[in-house]
């Protein structure tokens, strides 16, 4: 009794059709053309997709498409699929209570690690000054002048050995007494661990 491959096959080669003509005529590649002529079921596409290739082969080589698939239904071996009848389950990640608080003491651990850190920089680092009044060269006309300005708010600052306060903000504003001598005004703010930044105005007293 033939196989749907010998049928085929068969056909094929008593209509003198190559398998690249047949290809081109079915639009099926010629590898799994010559598979279904092998019965090489294994490495070829499931059944429904199968049958339609067969269908179409037959229809070229002009035989009773009827047939072949009655033909091929006998003879394919459908695939059986592999069945784990233990299921690794050992792999899934599952999130429990013991995780949750391993992961909230590591998160507050690189929090104060992290503040930490921050505070120490700031502890060794000199002190920032901005000043934003008086500007350089400024000419003066009275006895007092205005400074403003940003620093640290937990810093010591002095203008010509006057002591200026710092807001809770960091920002100082305030008046000093100057003379007709004054040249400049020496800004000097030191932090608490002793760091010093000194800036130099200039000032022209008219």
């Amino acid at each position: 009794m033939n196989t749907v491959g010998q049928t085929l096959k068969t056909a094929r080669l008593k209509k003198g059709v190559s398998l690249i003509k047949l290809e081109n005529l079915t639009k099926i590649k010629r590898e799994f053309i010559s598979k279904i002529e092998d019965n090489d079921w294994d490495n070829l596409p499931e059944f429904p997709v199968v049958s339609g290739f067969v269908k179409n082969i037959a229809s070229a080589l002009g035989i009773s498409t009827g047939n072949t698939n009655a033909i091929l239904r006998r003879d394919y071996s459908p695939k059986k699929l592999a069945i784990n009848p233990t299921p690794d389950v050992g792999s899934k990640f599952v999130w429990s209570p013991k995780l949750t608080f391993v992961v909230g003491i590591s998160f507050l651990l690189i929090l104060v690690l992290g503040y930490l850190g921050f505070e120490y920089i700031k502890f060794i680092k000199p002190p920032g000054l901005i000043i934003l009044t008086p500007v350089e060269n400024e000419k003066v006309l009275q006895t007092k002048i205005k400074i403003e300005g940003k620093s640290v708010t937990d810093a010591t600052l002095t203008v010509n050995n006057q002591l200026i306060i710092i807001d809770q903000d960091g920002k100082f504003k305030s008046e000093i007494e100057i003379t007709k001598d004054t040249k400049e005004l020496i800004f000097i703010v030191v932090s608490r661990s002793g760091k010093k930044t000194e800036k130099v105005i200039k000032i022209a007293v008219e």
